[in-house]
């Protein structure tokens, strides 16, 4: 999910910079979306392992 993340986040980006705002905001709405699902998903198996 991290690299999703990431791709998106390039995405957004490389779409930026050719001027399209649309498109960069959504994905780097995406981006920030699986960012935190993926943070959220890695603590939960961090603590489930634990105990």
């Amino acid at each position: 999910m991290f690299r999703w993340a990431i791709i998106f986040a390039v995405i957004a980006l490389i779409a930026s910079l050719f001027g399209f705002g649309g498109i960069a905001g959504l994905s780097a709405n995406f981006a920030y979306i699986l960012l935190a699902i993926a943070v959220i998903l890695f603590i939960v198996a961090f603590v489930s392992r634990r105990m």
